[in-house]
């Protein structure tokens, strides 16, 4: 049987569940003390600290 082309649809659900499951990966690889930390160049890293900054000016 020959090779089928996903849909449109089916293709977009395709990346789009990939990309969901990369992010939970991120976010969830946070643990006090652990190897699993995130990398001090990490762009989450470098956007919680201008959140942070952000938080602290608005108080």
């Amino acid at each position: 049987m020959g090779v089928t082309r996903l849909k449109r649809k089916d293709r977009r659900n395709k990346t789009v569940s990939r990309v969901e499951v990369q992010f939970l990966k991120l976010g969830r690889n946070i643990e006090l003390g652990s190897r699993s930390q995130m990398p001090k160049k990490s762009q989450i890293v470098k956007n919680d600290e201008i959140l942070n900054a952000l938080a602290n000016e608005a108080k």
